[in-house]
């Protein structure tokens, strides 16, 4: 297997005026192309640091981050920005779409910035996703006018309008009902079926369970790993590391 991402003694303090806080302390790891691993861990325990600073929106205090064999620790704000648009799909918890742009629009807006593809083709591609994911017939609208699990759909294809290496989901169920968050899951699981390398953090048994395998934080380390496919063991899991860690 080929490794597509590896995260060498990544280290993340946060400092506000004399008070500093260690997010990171020290997580090395890697990620295989076509794996889908799942992060899950208390609030604060360092799992969305960890997301974010692989996907280059933060940068390390220490250690490095390689991708695709590009070393994002080293790039510039610029350099980021533009490997970003063109590597990684992002998934937040709160949709992040643009209220005032239709459906398609906020879909095509990321290969329009990207400025690699003819529009013909982004549009092609943008009506291939919405059908894909059943909101075809929502193109037209706004976000407001969309449910919860629309929205994240939306949020989703968006996401692979660039045709990303790796997709990182922070959260993608947690603002979601229960069969909206079910549905969701499946789509991501069948994109990652297709060989999309994808990166969950998850605070959801249910959701993790998808995944390859878990990794679990506590205190900003990397503190143990399991498979995935059994709801009941994960969550097993982390109550044992919640009680060990109190």
């Amino acid at each position: 297997m080929t490794t597509l991402v590896k995260v060498t003694e990544l280290e993340k303090v946060y400092q506000t005026g004399e008070i500093k806080f260690q997010a990171l302390r020290g997580i090395s790891l890697e990620i295989q192309a076509g794996d889908f691993v799942a992060i899950m861990g208390e609030s604060g325990s360092g799992k969305s640091t960890l997301l974010h600073v692989i996907g280059g929106l933060d940068q390390p205090t220490s250690g490095s981050v390689w991708m695709a064999g590009q070393q994002l620790d080293k790039m510039n704000e610029t350099e980021l920005a533009r490997f970003r648009r063109s590597e990684i799909g992002f998934v937040f918890q709160f949709f992040n779409l643009i209220e005032n742009l239709t459906v398609r629009a906020n879909v095509e807006l990321p290969a329009l910035l990207e400025d690699q593809l003819k529009k013909k083709e982004i549009r092609r591609r943008s009506e291939e996703l919405l059908e894909r994911l059943g909101i075809s017939d929502q193109a037209n609208k706004h976000p407001w006018e969309l449910s919860g699990g629309q929205q994240q759909r939306v949020a989703i294809a968006r996401a692979f309008i660039n045709f990303p290496t790796l997709l990182l989901a922070d959260e993608p169920t947690g603002n979601l009902d229960t069969s909206s968050g079910d549905e969701v899951l499946d789509i991501l699981k069948d994109f990652n079926q297709g060989g999309q390398t994808t990166l969950m953090v998850t605070h959801a048994a249910s959701a993790a369970k998808l995944a390859n395998y878990v990794l679990f934080i506590r205190d900003g380390l990397i503190v143990d790993r399991m498979p995935g496919g059994n709801e009941k063991a994960i969550a097993r899991r982390l109550i044992d590391l919640r009680q060990r860690g109190s």
